[in-house]
């Protein structure tokens, strides 16, 4: 499996505020479609304050949802962050799906995308299922930017490294 997106992004300035919303399970093509529709449609209608937001929306690796807006021109308020918040906790109704289960960490081992819940971490690690060098989803990141180069980074380059005493 590649776990090349950057191509996939859009022409928006690097400072552009960016959600992740991790599925607990990888979703199916008939879902998956059903997810990017939603997502052309939401991204379409978002408005912060009555104006229209720029926004974007994609499907990552069959289980990310990440959310994008450019905010050079209208803000995303309180709001329209809830407006997207609730979109997302709808969708997750529809499709029997929990996106807000942030303690499942997701990694990719093997090819394949693996999720560990964060109370395994550590055995984990001790056990060399995850190395310093297995590439990890920091779903944390805020911007586009950070999404080009620190979302999928080397456990070693990101939080879990101080977590699990790794040092450089």
């Amino acid at each position: 499996m590649s776990f090349e997106f950057a191509h996939l992004l859009p022409d928006f300035p690097a400072d552009s505020r960016v959600w992740i919303y991790q599925s607990n399970r990888l979703f199916l093509l008939s879902e998956a479609l059903e997810i990017e529709d939603a997502l052309t449609d939401f991204c379409a209608q978002w408005l912060s304050h009555g104006a229209k937001v720029t926004g974007y929306g994609n499907l990552f690796f069959g289980q990310f949802l990440v959310l994008m807006a450019d905010e050079s021109a209208t803000g995303v308020s309180g709001c329209s962050t809830d407006s997207s918040v609730r979109f997302v906790r709808e969708l997750g109704e529809r499709l029997g799906v929990d996106f807000f289960q942030r303690t499942n960490l997701a990694f990719v081992r093997k090819e394949q995308l693996q999720v560990i819940p964060m109370n395994q971490l550590a055995y984990a690690y001790e056990n060399g299922f995850i190395t310093p060098e297995t590439l990890f989803f920091n779903n944390t990141v805020t911007t586009k930017a950070q999404l080009e180069t620190e979302w999928i980074v080397p456990v070693k380059s990101s939080w879990l490294a101080q977590r699990l005493k790794i040092t450089a």
